[in-house]
């Protein structure tokens, strides 16, 4: 009787052993997690995720379902498991509780069940990014990969510095395919940015339909940089990106840039022009021997189009009423299908417009937009100005601009072309990019706080920080990726994550193993020399 006894007793204990997860490769605070997290505790131990896994929601959340499905979709593919989603049961419970909305959420992992809460959907989606991080690098496969799913143990507290987190694609200079744009969304929702800024116009292209000036597109969408034949987004096309970028916590942020980098527009109306364009020879505009203004205000000749990168040369025409109504209904028409709270009005470089007509524009131009619902936002020039309260200065350039901002009670969005500007080279070898601004390899990208980096701007002073991506060199998918990681994912930490927790050393090591996720996917980033890769 006692060997019997003696071997139930041991093949009880073989049963719970296999039961028991492996140890994790790291610990969660170990993990190599992008943003890094506020606070992180570990248990040192590991949940075992198996083909028993399922997803709960709680809540009374509209998107807790998508957001539930989205980690299941990220999940399945690799794993190989079904991975159910419920109100009902799951060892993965998602859970929207009550209290002041944020974009805080707390993650808690023990060896049973996977917690992620937060007061808010946003909070909740953040979470479950940081979650995605924990497991290993194979989880981005989308192909069944052998692999323990082990997650590491313990508890994680988190929230974001800055309240904005973006970046900007410019699909002017070079036009962006809808699948490109949805592609980059994808990426940076891994790392909690909340807004993508598209700069849909320029001199080279105008990118978005404007059905009551339907030769914007018809003739100024018909170029890009180096002479290509360019393209544009119908309002429909515009309102699916809008709405996937939704999908994904992103709010989409559209610039019409004005008064300069507005040739695209020029030659496609060619009243919009404050230049004298009086053909060789025809008197027919002469009245008592000087020239009639209002008979060429109505028979204007167009620009000719742009697919060079030079910059402030054009201008609208800042004394034109009609210049005004053409504003107006761009406005309009955009902000009925845009409905994120902010409107990018440029501002930037318009060299050719005098200084008073300039400041006259800006004031005026922030009153249309103000009249259809929208914040302004526009880059750090149009401080100048005066500016109507609660409008965006986006300081890019010029340090006297973000004070005079400040002075005037009004936020400032960092995005330092010597930091964050995703367009500089890497270094003088880099195969595309500018240098204008400086060589940008990826410790710069980090190595900053934007609390500090400008005398007499402190954190109060800011509504977040924005990486751009200027497109005049870059033609493709391919482009983007390399110029824009890995410094994404540094600019993500320097937005998401408190100065006092960032390190240089701890954040190369991270990033590394950021890198065999990007490698999985095929993303063809830079592999900077400063990361052992």
């Amino acid at each position: 009787m006692k060997s019997l006894l003696w071997s139930a007793i041991l093949v009880a204990t073989v049963i719970v052993s296999s039961c028991q997860a492996p140890m994790p490769e790291v610990p969660i605070d170990e993990a190599g997690l992008i943003p890094i997290p506020k606070s992180i505790s570990s248990t040192g131990k590991g949940f075992l995720l198996n083909s028993e896994a399922a997803i709960q929601y709680k809540g009374n959340g509209n998107k807790l379902e998508t957001i539930a499905n989205y980690l299941a979709s990220r999940i399945s593919p690799a794993t190989g498991f079904e991975m159910p989603v419920s109100q009902n049961f799951g060892n993965i419970i998602l859970e929207q509780t009550s209290g002041e909305a944020s974009e805080a959420y707390q993650l808690k992992v023990d060896e049973n069940e996977v917690k992620i809460t937060s007061t808010t959907e946003a909070g909740i989606f953040y979470g479950v990014q940081t979650f995605l991080q924990l497991f290993p690098t194979e989880i981005e496969s989308s192909s069944v990969e052998s692999v323990d799913w082990v997650v590491p143990t313990g508890s994680i507290q988190d929230e974001p510095e800055f309240e904005y987190r973006g970046s900007m694609l410019d699909v002017a200079r070079h036009f962006i395919s809808i699948e490109d744009v949805k592609h980059y969304i994808d990426q940076m929702a891994k790392f909690k940015f909340n807004y993508l800024h598209l700069h849909l116009t320029d001199d080279q292209g105008w990118r978005i339909e404007i059905k009551s000036w339907p030769k914007l597109t018809e003739i100024g969408g018909s170029t890009e940089v180096g002479g290509g034949k360019g393209g544009f987004y119908t309002q429909e096309e515009y309102k699916e990106i809008v709405v996937y970028a939704a999908e994904h916590f992103i709010t989409v942020v559209p610039e019409v840039d004005m008064p300069g980098h507005t040739n695209a527009a020029l030659a496609s109306y060619g009243e919009l022009n404050p230049g004298v364009n009086l053909p060789d020879g025809d008197v027919s505009t002469m009245v008592e021997g000087k020239i009639d203004f209002d008979i060429l205000d109505r028979n204007p000749v167009p620009a000719e189009l742009y697919s060079g990168i030079e910059v402030g040369f054009s201008t609208l025409a800042t004394n034109k009423e009609q210049t005004y109504q053409f504003v107006e209904d761009v406005i309009r028409e955009i902000s009925e299908i845009t409905p994120g709270p902010y409107f990018h009005i440029g501002g930037d470089e318009s060299h050719v417009t005098e200084k008073p007509d300039y400041i006259y524009f800006v004031e005026r131009v922030q009153e249309l937009v103000q009249k259809y619902g929208k914040i302004n936002v526009g880059w750090d020039e149009i401080a100048t100005s005066k500016l109507l309260p609660g409008t965006i200065a986006q300081f890019w350039a010029e340090e006297e601009n973000a004070k005079l901002t400040k002075e005037q009670g009004n936020k400032i969005l960092m995005s330092p072309a010597k930091r964050a500007y995703l367009d500089m080279q890497y270094d003088s070898t880099t195969r595309i990019g500018l240098h204008w601004a400086a060589y940008i390899d990826l410790k710069d990208s980090y190595s900053w706080d934007p609390s500090t980096y400008t005398e007499g701007i402190n954190k109060f002073d800011i509504l977040g920080v924005e990486a751009p991506l200027w497109t005049e060199t870059v033609t493709n998918r391919a482009d983007i990726e390399y110029m824009t990681y890995p410094r994404l994912a540094a600019i993500a930490e320097v937005a998401w994550s408190p100065s006092n927790l960032r390190s240089w050393e701890d954040f190369q090591r991270r990033i590394a193993i950021q890198g065999k996720r990007w490698d999985i996917n095929k993303i063809g980033f830079y592999r900077s020399p400063q990361v052992n890769w």
